[in-house]
């Protein structure tokens, strides 16, 4: 270790500079920073966290070594501006936001150093992901301990920053217990190797502050696990060897930066089972915790039916697994490496207990992991009040000791009533730690005075109880002011002259723990108001009926979770691709809505839908759909960009590829019966050159050929089934013939009528050519599209004059979306609703009329589901019925990187590219030659066409395999 002394103890004040925005991101690169910006668009992304809070940095700094750490503190020690480490932002403290310099670790130092399994141990840097660590341990049967419910994009740097715990802290510890090293730089530069050995005299006048102060230290700090509030000075205490590697836990980069750590694994349990008691009430079921905690328990989880009453309400019945009756549940994980002792324990804990009903699950029962999941989506399912109000961070994190958890989640309800205000909670019950939202009305007159009333006397209720204002969040912005309704007045001295031993100029994340800035300063969503967003003489074209029709509204859905730059893939989500393909926060559906935020509130954006800083972070958006169904907020980026595009070229000359591809499907109509001719632009470089130009296509791009014989024109002559046979089936759907699949993909309606008439179906087809507008929809060209969609609708509705609710099949899969989703979005009409309700997917349909589809055993597939199938759909009637048939298959996560006309456009070729290299095209490359690429999609069939050598196959055309033609 190096000899410290506290040297630096001595420097002068923080001096005042003041610069420019635009010289702090040059200052940086100046001093070393390779990657520093003051880009307004990044800015903005960066304003606000997983938090309230709202601050505008003055430069972002992508660190790629030490050395660069060292140069921005530098920089920010002699600029006189804050400095704050941050990994994926997901604070709900608001712990990694600040008006200074922003130091992402995540882009760069996010390596995985070096992995002891023989030690149980591993050296990391700040922004490896959790999850990342995960995945390399688990070969070795190890895990790190402690995982928050962000654990697919937390950062272990982040993690240290707020002694992280999650569910399992039972288990496995907190953060601070599982730290062997950390090496820290300091606010003088210096860096320090701490692990437990000769701290004191390396840190001499903090010993000596310590031993001055031990009385409040023991009586106050440390009282219980989850006291995460203020600095963990407890463990600086003779009987726990002042041990500062532990101490650093917690302090929320006010003391220093860490720079690598050394983390302890443990020993993946050998089995686990899930124990699931039902109660009366929350409150019933915190009641039962001491009776619990004696059996081998690894996580005690608290839930709440009207969480489970949002699920439902946001995504169906189906969503949520059979429960054990009753209001409240504690989900309970045990392990042990007996599965008949585990099983026994489990039972016996039931016994104990004194639910009113339970169930019990063997480790890796689906019916559990879905349990889980919705424990884990927690803080975006109450983000919001069931009539659709905000529900906000601030009070979401506080703690009791456990065996005072039922009697304060009872004061606490109270406490709620008494201010007028709603929550709903939910938590860590086994370690007393209670998380919810409150409704604070912060976009009303008198909000701010109504959160600081409420968040004064729920501080004063916690402490009442011997409790915490923070069990694992942090202190940050949202909690600093009130600890001193915690804490004496000694041990607030006390924290600030530790703060002021390490940073003496107050760089470091300042205005958290010491000198607060006040928990109402900077909220972001109080600095808005409903309507804030104009959207012209018509309004807006989408009904955001979620949202009161409001834009400023609907963007703030975004709290700052962070799932989007989870690596969804890997877990069969989608999203969200283009943050996987560029690792840039703009690029997260996150990113894209703080910049939003930022347009709609008007100040260092512009209040206009053409604002510079806004197209550039949608630009890379690929309209997926996926956020709005994965993300657990429901912020739907698609349709936000759509009504965007829609504002801003309203009545102005648009881009070139707008016009051409967002009117192809008409355009279509008209060369169709040209198909020879109009072919010769995609066989003719010369000509195919110029036509790309002219329509903004990247070069590398194929033009997709018009079929010679439209799938409507074969129906009308040959694909109609002949006079009499069609009225002796006792099954009718109507099939729509989407544009994609008509104009250059007819053998796929095809061999959907085959299955269909082998199915026992009378099949029907519009005797007009209609179109659903989609590619009119992704351009933003919403007049046109609901001028198209309307038709459509109106032709399809036509069909049930008699009301029976014929089925509407979809083979093409954005098609079928728009149907079942945006046709009531932008239209609103009662025939809307009606074809939105009867219209399937192909295998929705053959799933419940009972279809057995032909013998396909023997048959590999890999499967690239559609981003909007998985998005609106789903794809389980597509699983169930693969699995009638017999296939052998691996379902792929993520997007093809084509998404319609995203990756045809100019400027996005590579983009599309790197997020078609995320799962379809390895996984094409390592299929063997008779493996079948199932993807219903025709832009990821199209996408397979362009970037490998292998044909895409819709579910149509597998089924239809030996069925005799139509």
């Amino acid at each position: 270790m190096t000899t410290v002394a506290d040297a630096h103890a001595d420097s002068p004040a923080r001096e005042a500079v003041g610069p420019a925005t635009g010289s702090v991101a040059a200052e940086l690169r100046a001093a070393g920073c390779a990657e520093a910006t003051a880009d307004p668009t990044v800015l903005a992304a960066y304003s606000s966290d997983g938090s309230l809070f709202r601050l505008r940095p003055q430069a972002v700094a992508f660190p790629r070594s030490d050395a660069e750490v060292a140069a921005a503190l530098q920089t920010a020690r002699r600029l006189g501006v804050g400095l704050v480490c941050r990994g994926a932002g997901t604070s709900l403290a608001g712990n990694a936001v600040g008006t200074g310099i922003i130091l992402d670790f995540s882009r760069h130092l996010n390596r995985i150093l070096e992995l002891l399994p023989a030690e149980r141990a591993v050296w990391v840097e700040p922004g490896v992901v959790h999850a990342q660590l995960q995945a390399a341990a688990k070969p070795h049967g190890l895990r790190f301990g402690p995982d928050p419910s962000t654990n697919s994009r937390c950062t272990i740097g982040g993690m240290i920053g707020n002694n992280a715990c999650g569910p399992r802290a039972m288990g496995y510890g907190r953060t601070v217990d599982n730290i062997e090293a950390l090496d820290v730089m300091l606010a003088d530069g210096t860096v320090v190797r701490l692990d437990g050995q000769d701290d004191a005299r390396h840190f001499p006048r903090l010993h000596a502050l310590v031993a001055r102060s031990l009385e409040p230290i023991r009586t106050e700090v440390g009282t219980f696990s989850r006291q995460v509030s203020g600095y963990g000075l407890d463990w600086l205490l003779p009987e726990h060897g002042f041990d500062l590697r532990r101490a650093f836990a917690g302090s929320e980069g006010t003391w220093g930066i860490v720079l690598r750590a050394r983390m302890r694994l443990v020993a993946e349990p050998a089995h686990l089972a899930t124990a699931v008691l039902g109660y009366p009430d929350m409150a019933a079921a915190a009641d039962d915790v001491p009776a619990l905690r004696a059996f081998p328990v690894t996580a005690c989880e608290g839930l709440e039916r009207r969480m489970l009453d949002r699920l439902i309400e946001a995504k169906g019945r189906a969503a949520v697994p059979d429960m054990p009756e009753g209001g409240g549940w504690m989900v309970i994980e045990l392990a042990g490496d007996s599965a008949e002792e585990l099983q026994a324990s489990a039972r016996d804990l039931v016994a104990a207990s004194h639910a009113q009903d339970s169930m019990v699950f063997g480790g890796g029962d689906p019916t559990a992991a879905a349990i889980w999941k919705i424990r884990a989506d927690g803080a975006g399912l109450v983000s919001r009040t069931p009539d659709g109000r905000d529900a906000h961070a601030g009070w979401e994190d506080s703690a009791v000791p456990p065996e005072h958890l039922g009697d304060y989640i009872r004061a606490l309800m109270e406490l709620l009533d008494r201010h007028g205000l709603w929550a709903l909670p939910y938590g860590h019950f086994g370690d007393g730690c209670l998380h919810m939202r409150v409704d604070f009305p912060l976009d009303e007159d008198g909000g701010r005075q109504a959160m600081r009333d409420f968040m004064f006397d729920a501080a004063r209720l916690v402490a009442r109880f011997g409790g915490s204002v923070s069990g694992e969040h942090g202190d940050g912005r949202a909690r600093g002011e009130l600890l001193p309704r915690m804490f004496s007045p000694a041990v607030i001295e006390l924290f600030a002259q530790v703060k002021a031993l390490f940073d003496p100029r107050d760089t470091l994340n300042p205005g958290i723990i010491v000198a607060p800035d006040a928990l109402d300063e900077d909220i972001r969503t109080a600095q808005v108001r409903p309507g804030d967003m104009p959207a012209g003489k018509t309004g807006l074209a989408f009904a955001l009926a979620g949202d009161g029709g409001d834009f400023a509204t609907a963007v703030h859905r975004c709290t700052g979770v962070g799932k989007c730059r989870a690596d969804s893939a890997a877990g069969g989500g989608v999203m969200c691709p283009s943050y996987q393909a560029t690792r840039n926060e703009v690029d997260s559906t996150r990113g894209r809505a703080r910049v939003l935020q930022e347009m709609v509130r008007g100040e260092d954006v512009q209040r206009d839908w053409r604002a510079p800083e806004v197209h550039e972070a949608l630009d890379l958006c690929l309209s997926c759909k996926a956020c709005g169904s994965e993300c657990p907020t429901g912020t739907d980026m698609a349709t936000y960009k759509a009504e965007v595009l829609y504002q801003a070229y309203r009545g102005r000359l648009r881009p070139a590829d707008h016009y051409l591809l967002g009117w192809l499907p008409v355009l279509s109509r008209a060369a169709a019966p040209l198909a020879p001719l109009v072919n010769l632009v995609g066989r003719v470089p010369a000509l195919a050159a110029v036509a790309k130009r002219a329509g903004r296509i990247d070069g590398r791009r194929a033009i997709p050929a018009f079929t010679r014989r439209t799938f409507t024109r074969w129906f009308r002559h040959a694909g109609a089934a002949p006079a009499g046979r069609e009225r002796r089936r006792q099954r009718e759907v109507v099939l729509f013939a989407d544009s994609w699949s008509n104009f250059f993909a007819p053998r796929v309606l095809a061999a959907a009528v085959a299955v269909l008439r082998d199915a026992g179906v009378d099949v029907r087809v519009l005797p007009s050519t209609e179109c659903c507008g989609l590619s009119l929809i992704s351009t933003g060209q919403l007049d046109g599209a609901k001028r198209l969609l309307g038709s459509a609708v109106e032709a399809l509705d036509a069909t049930d004059a008699a009301g029976e609710a014929v089925p509407i099949i979809g083979v093409e899969p954005s098609c079928t979306a728009v149907l079942r989703e945006d046709a009531v979005a932008l239209l609103g009409t009662d025939a809307a609703r009606r074809v939105a309700e009867r219209t399937k997917t192909l295998a929705e349909y053959l799933l419940e009329i009972g279809y057995r589809p032909q013998d396909l055993t023997g048959v590999r597939a890999v499967v690239q589901p559609h981003c909007h199938q998985s998005a609106v759909m789903g794809f389980a009637a597509d699983e169930e019925l693969l699995d009638r048939a017999g296939v052998e298959r691996t379902v792929l996560g993520g997007c093809c990187g084509l998404a319609g006309n995203f990756g045809v456009v100019e400027g996005h070729y590579e983009v599309s590219e790197a997020v078609g290299e995320l799962a379809l095209l390895p996984a094409v490359r390592a299929a063997a030659p008779d493996t079948v690429v199932l993807a219903d999609g025709y832009s990821c069939r199209t996408q397979l066409h362009d970037l490998s050598d292998r044909r895409g196959v819709h579910l149509a055309e597998l089924l239809a395999w030996g069925l005799e033609a139509p």
